[in-house]
């Protein structure tokens, strides 16, 4: 990697600290996550399952 790639991926890292996500947002990234890690190993998994799994968790 070059220096100017060093120095544009540190400034992008210290650019995404200063993000704040909403709740819906926290939400919707830990079903994403959720979902890609379920998929890859279980086929079967749809995104709606895991979103219907998610409300259940929620309550």
């Amino acid at each position: 990697m070059t220096q100017e790639l060093n120095e544009q991926l540190a400034y992008l890292l210290q650019e995404a600290k200063k993000v704040e996500m909403s709740p819906e947002e926290i939400a919707e990234q830990r079903m994403s996550f959720a979902f890609g890690n379920s998929a890859f190993e279980n086929p079967d998994i749809t995104k709606e399952i895991v979103a219907s799994e998610a409300r259940k968790l929620a309550f």
